[in-house]
């Protein structure tokens, strides 16, 4: 019985997410699922992602946590549309709230939506929430094993991102290690080295995001530093 009662939750959980995607087609939106552990610089990535996009794309963010608005609030300082969804014990965002914060949200003035996850690595991997892509996080603050630890994570996102690479001279890292480990489980894709605090990779993770498909035929070229 406990076998069938994950598969309903999961095939309703499906069911919900196709909706939310032909929403977010529909409206010409592309849309991020940034998954990633608590601390791991969620929030300060879409902030400096936010400012850097700023006259090129129309953002609106969707924000998992547990409990309070804090990131919501720190976001909202660069974005007109931010959605708050609290889980409570939950340890993921479902298709379910996503669709109830889309009703919240203006999608003739969207572009590009940000979904950040509730900070965890395994359980936001499992469920659709109508995205276009994943997008998985780690921070060299997490240590270098997260990767081999994480392979779901590792194969279904469409880049993978190292955050706080400002701390590599101050933190045991093995970065060839991380980088050996994340070949072996998914060989082509991208990796992207980045720190809003330096600005290291900013630069190519906003193009990454400005080359999508289902972005680069409404953004304005931005002004890469060479």
């Amino acid at each position: 019985m406990q076998v069938q009662v994950v598969e309903n939750v999961l095939k309703l959980n499906d069911e919900i997410a196709a909706i939310n995607r032909q929403t977010l087609r529909s409206a010409g939106v592309f849309t991020v699922d940034l998954i990633g552990a608590p601390g791991c610089g969620k929030t300060a990535l879409i902030e400096a992602t936010l400012q850097r996009l700023k006259g090129r794309l129309r953002c609106a963010v969707i924000v998992g946590d547990l409990a309070t608005q804090r990131d919501a609030d720190r976001m909202a300082r660069y974005c007109d549309q931010v959605v708050q969804i609290n889980t409570g014990k939950g340890c993921h965002l479902e298709a379910n709230h996503v669709r109830q914060a889309l009703s919240r949200i203006d999608l003739s003035r969207v572009d590009i939506l940000f979904i950040e996850n509730v900070g965890n690595l395994i359980c936001p991997v499992g469920f659709d929430l109508g995205q276009d892509v994943k997008v998985g996080m780690f921070a060299v603050s997490g240590g270098d094993d997260k990767a081999a630890k994480h392979p779901f994570l590792v194969c279904e996102s469409a880049v993978l991102l190292l955050s706080k690479t400002d701390l590599l001279p101050h933190i045991p890292f093995d970065l060839e290690l991380f980088e050996r480990d994340i070949r072996q489980l998914n060989p082509k894709v991208p990796l992207l080295r980045l720190s809003p605090v330096s600005g290291e990779g900013m630069d190519q993770w906003v193009q990454w995001l400005a080359d999508q498909p289902a972005a680069s035929s409404r953004t304005v070229p931005y002004p890469v530093s060479r």
